[in-house]
């Protein structure tokens, strides 16, 4: 299994780094991981929504040259279906068992994803209604992606 997590933005805090190097070494036995990191546009304080929709727009162009055309594709965003562990890891390993062998996700910038960028992708999925800044969405993505692979292989972790 093959799985690219395509992110706008850059790790900026050593915590964060931290973790998202731990479970990547944790799920180097499970997967093949990469992180794909796109610029973050720069977006003016109080932006108006012509603003937001073309700092989207040129954060989704970025994502979109990485997006692979045989690739299952998943969009991280607020309005997607909400899922527990388990039903993301059942989820995952559907995908494996038909055939699929290439899982991208996708994590917008701080204004979110181009609309274009949703609709090309396959499944959206939202971890909460709540708001998280992309930083921390990524090494939550990351928790449950090893989640997923513990629950699948029936190895202790889950709780």
């Amino acid at each position: 299994m093959n799985i690219n997590i395509i992110a706008v933005g850059k790790l900026k805090e050593k915590y964060f780094k931290e973790g998202a190097s731990e479970y990547l070494k944790r799920l180097s036995r499970f997967c093949k991981i990469e992180i794909i990191e796109v610029h973050d546009e720069k977006i003016p304080d109080n932006p108006n929504s012509t603003e937001i929709e073309m700092v989207k727009q040129k954060e989704g162009e970025q994502i979109k040259k990485h997006l692979k055309i045989d690739a299952y594709k998943i969009a991280l965003c607020i309005e997607g279906e909400m899922m527990s562990s388990e039903k993301l890891s059942s989820k995952i390993n559907s995908l494996m068992i038909n055939g699929i062998s290439n899982i991208v996700f996708v994590i917008g910038g701080s204004v979110g994803l181009s609309s274009e960028v949703v609709r090309d992708c396959d499944f959206q999925l939202s971890f909460s209604k709540m708001t998280f800044p992309h930083q921390l969405m990524r090494l939550i993505l990351l928790e449950q992606i090893y989640r997923s692979f513990k629950i699948i292989n029936n190895e202790t972790y889950h709780k």
